[in-house]
């Protein structure tokens, strides 16, 4: 039996839907071209080993989709984005990441602070790197996984804050982030330079 180009996505873990929906088309590049999940896309581009600062950005901009279900006058997510952002250009700390990803907890927005803890366990995974030169290799393995986390958190953050919402909602919300992660990365090609 021929192998698909998803068997490779099976090799990597990806998620049983994400799979299934592949499956159904003919390459990766269409795939991408077409996909109507941010998160999906986000996590291709982090098994691609794309910049994890860039990638918590991206998500980041996926995370700000969701703020329009946070209750009028509740700024804790939106500070949490903020200062994940500020952290993405090396303008804040991760105390600082920490500490916002706290307040947005607080506050009931438990997916900013997801995301906002992701990127604080990618700066930390970094950091660490930068101090054991022998463990670096492995260190900035770390700091991309780590990053993963902050950007399938951010980009989940619609559709899991709309959870309560329609189907149709969600669908649009996961749709919209999947606009936002091909603007960066307009082919699977941009991810890393490489073919497809």
């Amino acid at each position: 039996m021929k192998a698909h180009w998803t068997d490779e996505l099976v090799k990597m873990d990806a998620c049983a839907e994400a799979v299934e929906w592949a499956r159904t088309q003919p390459s990766l590049a269409r795939a991408w071209r077409v996909c109507p999940r941010g998160d999906w896309m986000l996590w291709l581009a982090e098994k691609r080993h794309v910049d994890r600062k860039r990638l918590t950005w991206v998500a980041c901009q996926c995370a700000r989709t969701a703020l329009r279900y946070v209750p009028d006058g509740e700024a804790r997510p939106l500070r949490c984005i903020e200062v994940t952002e500020a952290w993405t250009r090396g303008e804040a700390t991760l105390d600082e990441v920490r500490a916002a990803g706290a307040a947005a907890w607080a506050a009931g927005a438990a997916w900013a602070a997801w995301a906002a803890g992701a990127a604080a366990w990618a700066a930390r995974a970094a950091r660490d790197a930068a101090g054991a030169a022998r463990a670096a290799a492995g260190a900035a393995r770390a700091a991309a996984g780590a990053a993963a986390g902050a950007a399938g958190a951010a980009a989940g953050a619609a559709a899991w804050a709309a959870r309560d919402a329609a189907g149709a909602a969600r669908d649009a919300s996961l749709a919209e982030s999947a606009r936002i992660v091909r603007r960066e990365w307009p082919t699977v090609a941009s991810l890393t330079g490489g073919g497809e």
